[in-house]
């Protein structure tokens, strides 16, 4: 018996059954059989007449956006398969990035204030044999998913939103002018928006045959009994690489105790460790993490999950009618958990688009695929997940990985803060790039073009159409600002697709951060 039966099988709610659940469902990623079924199918018929304008799939993080297009009077239903209520844990987040949710008139600053559950600094970064730095105000606050998600319900319900708890989505027929959602009964939707995360049905079916080019996978727990620490680790390693993967940890003080993470990159080999022996890991290795015995914690939570990543991201519409958005699309790099930051980030540009494209009536696929545009600031991310990783079949001396990192995190740091804290916000900048990556290969020219064998010269070549991209994108932003209040001006369906180009280059350099 591992120590992860042995530990988890105490704990209440069984959480030993869950993680065997996702574990075979990773388990069907890693052999290539994962359930693509047919759940969107299309007609030529029409409706006729529709009972909303939009329909979620997805409460959790989709009465986000529910909220946002009731505000701007559209009919938004929204499901979810049980009951719309946040998890225990936290969500931490930067209180810049929750901005976003005063700006867009969700929250008043007393419910957002309400919202949060705990809130530390600062926070280390630190690497095997390496440096060690620290940050203020990244990832520092703890926002209580039930607290936030009970005061945006009440708000929703009370604008008019209509929410169907206990309805999951079972299949939908595109027609012309709307959309026949089968869930617990038949909607009529002139938009239906797939709000079902990383595992929709709906993605599921978009992406067909698809393997992911990489997965994040993650296990920790939420524990009383550490000694006394109000910092937050946010990106750790204490080991070299082992087993072929590369562990990184994460920690943050948490309103009833101290949530830990133990997380690696990997590919989908079959021989890559499952979910539960990374747990066997995790307890392996948190003493000597935390500098505390098993026997000293009060467990009162675990949790577990893994994050599947594509190059061919966001994904694009595939039907009429139909758009997927937050991890549902995977627009979040492949370095992200996606969720709730990612969410938060493309919510004001996802709320003015939607809104504009059903005002316009710009509902077919091409239209929509504006929406979930190409952004090269998390393409070129792909270059240093895969040197955050290693192959199953190749040899890399053990403390590669944690020797560049160090390298690489030393330099942005000396460049100061408008470079290394957008990253560690998963956002990428051209100007921020450019100059850590010149003084990186200035100052360890040798460390760089060791791991040149290690990513291949493909994945370096097409890092660097993303980063010349990156840099057209940047300065085509400089212009967009200058040309946003002439395309409002514009018919409303020039309007609508001139106004996601300007998005595009915004978020796609980066400059979206800029604005905050």
């Amino acid at each position: 018996m591992g120590l992860a039966e042995t530990i988890l099988s105490d704990l209440p709610d069984s959480p030993l059954s869950g993680l065997r659940r996702a574990d075979a469902l990773w388990q069907a990623y890693r052999e290539g059989q994962v359930d693509s079924s047919t759940v969107i199918t299309q007609s030529p018929e029409r409706l006729g007449t529709t009972d909303w304008d939009v329909v979620i799939c997805g409460g959790t993080l989709g009465l986000l956006m529910g909220y946002a297009l009731v505000r701007r009077g559209w009919r938004v239903a929204l499901l979810e398969r049980g009951r719309l209520q946040g998890r225990s844990q936290e969500w931490n987040i930067s209180r810049r990035e929750l901005t976003v949710l005063l700006e867009l008139q969700l929250l008043s600053q007393e419910e957002l204030d309400a919202a949060i559950a705990s809130e530390y600094n600062p926070a280390r970064i630190a690497f095997h044999g390496g440096a060690e730095l620290w940050v203020r105000d990244v990832l520092n606050v703890g926002v209580s998913p039930r607290a936030l998600l009970d005061t945006l319900k009440a708000k929703f319900l009370a604008e008019g939103g209509h929410l169907l708890e206990q309805t999951g989505f079972e299949s939908a027929i595109v027609h012309p002018d709307g959309v026949a959602v089968q869930a617990g009964g038949g909607f009529k939707t002139r938009l239906l928006l797939d709000a079902m995360g990383h595992f929709s049905p709906i993605s599921r079916q978009a992406r067909g045959s698809q393997r992911p080019d990489a997965v994040c996978l993650v296990v920790g727990t939420c524990a009383q009994g550490y000694p006394k620490n109000d910092t937050g680790d946010l990106f750790v390693s204490i080991t070299p690489i082992a087993n072929q993967c590369q562990y990184f940890w994460e920690a943050f003080p948490a309103h009833d105790g101290r949530t830990t993470y133990l997380f690696t990159y990997v590919d989908v080999h079959p021989s890559r460790p499952s979910l539960e022996q990374l747990f066997d890991e995790y307890f392996r290795l948190l003493p000597e993490y935390q500098d505390v015995a098993l026997d000293q914690l009060q467990i009162g939570r675990s949790l577990h999950g893994f994050f599947p990543c594509y190059r061919q991201s966001p994904l694009q519409p595939k039907w009429d009618r139909i758009l997927p958005i937050g991890d549902s699309s995977g627009g979040q790099s492949p370095l992200s958990f996606g969720g709730f930051g990612a969410m938060l980030r493309h919510l004001p540009r996802l709320t003015d688009g939607i809104h504009q494209a059903l005002t316009a009536e710009q509902l077919n696929r091409s239209a929509l695929a504006l929406l979930q545009p190409y952004q090269p600031n998390l393409s070129v991310t792909w270059l240093f997940q895969r040197a955050m990783s290693v192959r199953v079949d190749q040899t890399v001396p053990p403390d590669r990985i944690n020797q560049l990192l160090s390298a690489v995190f030393v330099d942005m740091e000396a460049l100061g803060e408008p470079v290394l804290k957008p990253f560690l916000q998963d956002v990428v900048q051209f100007p921020a790039l450019a100059q850590a990556m010149l003084r990186t290969s200035f100052m360890h020219p040798g460390m760089v073009l060791r791991v040149v064998p290690q990513v291949g010269v493909l994945t370096l070549l097409e890092w660097l159409f993303h980063y010349i991209n990156l840099g057209l994108y940047a300065g085509l932003n400089q212009v967009g600002r200058s040309l946003r209040p002439w395309s409002k001006s514009l018919p409303p369906a020039w309007s609508y697709r001139i106004a996601r180009w300007l998005d595009a280059w915004k978020y796609g350099s980066g400059g979206d951060y800029e604005d905050e």
